[in-house]
C-alpha cells in the first residue's frame, strides 16, 4: 500500500501543476508536492494505517512478523493524529513544519525499531523490512528537502518582486 500513498500525491501534484493557471516555478511545484504529500501521503495514508492498526491490529502484527500487542492500537491512534495534522496542513500553511517534524520523528523512530528487529531476530517480514523500512527513512527526508526548497524559493520570489 505504500506505493499508493507515495505515487498518488506525486501524480496529483503534477496534474495540479500543469492544469493550474498560476505561474510555473520551482516554488509552485514544491508547494503542490507539499500540499499533496501532507494531505494524501500523511493525511489519508496515516488515517488508513491508523484505522487498520486500531480496528485490526492482528493484521498489522502478522504483516510485521511481530506478536500481537494492545500497543498496536496505541500506535494506530498516533497515526490518526498525524492524519488529522496532515489534513489540517492542507488548509493551514503554518502547520507544514510542525507536521513534518512530528512525522519525521515518528517515522525515524519506527525505522530504528525495524532495524533493531532485523538485527536481533532476522525479521525480514514485508511490514518490517524492505520498502516499508526505506520509506520510513526516506519520506521524511524528502519532505524536509521540499520544505527547505519551498522556503528558499519563496524568499527569492518575494525579493525579486520588490521594486526599489
Amino acid at each position: 500500500m505504500w506505493y499508493i500513498f507515495t505515487g498518488v500525491p506525486l501524480l496529483g501534484a503534477l496534474i495540479h501543476f500543469f492544469l493550474s493557471k498560476k505561474p510555473k516555478s520551482i516554488n509552485r511545484i514544491t508547494e503542490l508536492l507539499l500540499l499533496w504529500y501532507l494531505g494524501v501521503g500523511i493525511g489519508i495514508g496515516s488515517l488508513f494505517s491508523g484505522l487498520v492498526q486500531v480496528l485490526s491490529p492482528e493484521i498489522v502484527a502478522q504483516s510485521t512478523g511481530w506478536g500481537y500487542s494492545p500497543f498496536l492500537r496505541e500506535v494506530g491512534f498516533a497515526n490518526i493524529s498525524y492524519a488529522v495534522l496532515g489534513l489540517l496542513a492542507v488548509r493551514f500553511r503554518n502547520f507544514w513544519t510542525p507536521v513534518i517534524i512530528a512525522y519525521a520523528i515518528f517515522m525515524w523512530g519506527a525505522a530504528a525499531g525495524h532495524i533493531y528487529e532485523i538485527q536481533q531476530t532476522g525479521n525480514l517480514s514485508a511490514g518490517n523490512a524492505g520498502a516499508v523500512l526505506y520509506m520510513d527513512i526516506l519520506m521524511p527526508v524528502f519532505l524536509i528537502i521540499l520544505l527547505i526548497i519551498y522556503h528558499k524559493t519563496q524568499k527569492n520570489n518575494k525579493s525579486s518582486s520588490i521594486v526599489v
